[in-house]
């Protein structure tokens, strides 16, 4: 496990990038992360979605308009105040991954983008309590930062971009966290869960932040538009990101996606003897 410290702490960047960015439109691209993964995930209209760390509102929405039965969660409570000012049909409130307030067994899916590594304490109750809200048989799709080359080229750049623009005290708060894949699945096998799969994902290749590498209609950065489309990159910037992703895929994503099921406990119980 790698800590990635910048010079705000974790609540203060997401509460900046929120309030710098309008609420998301529905999520447009299906084969992207993490509308990809979410629909991987949901497969039914039955039974009732929670997103936790809804952010700005792309996933949640997407599925809101579609009929599903859905609920996010934020702990940025001016994102929530802004999602609801935007659509005031959207079921979304702040709340707290380590400590929420809904019945045991209240959810069929629980999808859980770019939360979990926000939390510099209290991960293992966080994924405990995502266990117990499910429903028996129910999944959790959820990714994590990955602890390898890409992110550490990532945090670099960020702190190289940073001094030269004469920013030069060392960055002391917290972050994020990092976690090798092992790392990341053994959180969730240990909370209970049967894991299912998990991905090596680009989500923003470091490629994006080079307006050189983007594609045409990205070339300005607009982040309201890379996170409708999903952050697209040239001809160019594609074939080598694809190239590298096909031969070094854990060092050159920059999340793990995990999608796991909470299992029957009497069977589960059965299987450890």
């Amino acid at each position: 496990m790698r800590i990635t410290y910048r010079r705000e702490n974790n609540k203060e960047y997401w509460a900046k990038r929120w309030d710098n960015i309008p609420s998301d439109y529905s999520m447009e691209n299906p084969n992207v992360y993490p509308l990809k993964f979410a629909q991987l995930t949901v497969q039914s209209k039955e039974g009732k979605i929670l997103e936790a760390g809804c952010g700005a509102g792309r996933i949640l929405r997407y599925y809101a308009n579609k009929g599903y039965n859905i609920v996010g969660i934020d702990f940025i409570g001016n994102t929530v105040k802004k999602l609801k000012k935007t659509d005031q049909t959207l079921k979304v409130e702040a709340g707290d991954i380590t400590d929420l307030t809904y019945n045991d067994k209240s959810f069929k899916y629980v999808l859980a983008f770019g939360l979990y590594h926000n939390l510099h304490h209290d991960l293992d109750k966080a994924i405990k309590e995502t266990y117990r809200v499910l429903e028996t048989g129910g999944k959790v799709c959820a990714s994590f930062r990955a602890d390898n080359l890409q992110t550490s080229l990532t945090d670099w750049l960020i702190e190289h971009r940073a001094r030269k623009d004469g920013i030069n005290t060392h960055p002391e708060e917290f972050h994020k966290r990092n976690l090798t894949q092992s790392e990341f699945v053994s959180l969730f096998k240990d909370a209970g869960f049967e894991v299912e799969a998990v991905y090596p994902v680009e989500n923003m290749p470091i490629f994006y932040k080079f307006s050189f590498f983007r594609s045409r209609k990205h070339k300005i950065f607009n982040e309201q538009i890379g996170r409708k489309d999903g952050y697209e990159l040239s001809t160019l910037g594609s074939f080598i990101q694809r190239n590298l992703m096909r031969f070094f895929p854990r060092q050159f994503c920059n999340i793990f996606v995990l999608i796991a099921r909470k299992p029957d406990t009497i069977k589960h119980a059965a299987k450890k003897f």
